[in-house]
């Protein structure tokens, strides 16, 4: 049976490089994009070095632009013969801040990118799948997803939250079609998005660290479990979270004797 081939948008950098690299690992085959196309090089480079070069493509895709999102369908297609996971995680955070006090342009980013984009995505690998018979597409959730609220993240949640409501009603059409749909919870994972909010204050980063390492994981740990977890998962409709309420009260009542530490070496 040939390899899986799987398309991640929004991947030259954090969880969608960490999920590239984890199904390379598996066996698969994989599409990496992002918006620049020396970061996409950059990326595909990366991942040659220690994977089989036959099995990375890369190609720039703003998942904004329809076009560009059809053309990464399309050049995918024609580079591995057909597209069996489609994994929608481009995104942005945008500006921390208060609502009233973020400029326009600031508060659409994270709007136009996270929904727009993941819907866009949908639209196209939808078409594409069900041409071809097959094939599963997974969005990316995050904070906010689960009704969950942070101050400074309202805009940001509240793209999550409708991603999270956009990814089940794409599972109730999709159910009468031979696709799957699913949503990715991965937790807290240390990236660059998240530690950038933080650059120009690190008072408050010292004291942010100190709950991230109690929170967090690194993306080296979730990736390798959802990339198992997508090439496992049958049911249409499913929501792969790498975290749980338990999970993080448990850590909690440990961090005391436990010290954790996912900041050496960045």
């Amino acid at each position: 049976m040939p390899p899986k081939h799987i398309v991640i948008t929004g991947s030259t950098r954090g969880i969608g490089y960490g999920l590239a690299e984890a199904f390379l690992r598996i066996g698969c085959s994989v599409t990496v994009s992002g918006r620049g196309e020396e970061a996409v090089k950059k990326a595909v480079a990366g991942l040659k070095s220690r994977h089989e070069a036959k099995q990375v493509f890369g190609l720039p895709c703003n998942v904004t632009i329809p076009e560009q999102v059809q053309a990464l369908w399309d050049r995918s297609l024609e580079q591995f013969g057909k597209v069996d996971i489609w994994v929608n995680n481009a995104g942005t955070s945008g500006e921390q801040g208060l609502v009233w006090e973020l400029p326009s342009s600031e508060a659409q980013a994270p709007i136009i990118t996270n929904i727009l984009g993941t819907v866009y995505g949908a639209q196209v690998a939808m078409r594409g799948m069900l041409a071809q018979g097959f094939g599963a597409i997974y969005n990316m959730e995050g904070m906010g997803s689960d009704g969950r609220k942070h101050a400074g993240l309202a805009i940001y949640g509240t793209s999550k939250y409708a991603i999270h409501y956009f990814a089940k009603s794409l599972a109730l059409e999709a159910k009468d079609t031979p696709l799957i749909i699913g949503a990715l919870r991965p937790g807290m994972v240390i990236t660059d998005m998240i530690v950038d909010r933080y650059k120009d204050r690190p008072a408050e980063w010292e004291r942010a660290k100190k709950i991230f390492n109690i929170i967090a994981d690194r993306v080296e740990n979730v990736t390798p479990w959802l990339a198992r977890r997508i090439l496992a998962n049958q049911k249409n409709g499913a929501v792969l979270a790498y975290s749980s309420r338990w999970k993080l009260l448990w850590r909690f009542l440990n961090s005391p004797f436990t010290k954790r530490d996912l900041f050496t070496g960045r």
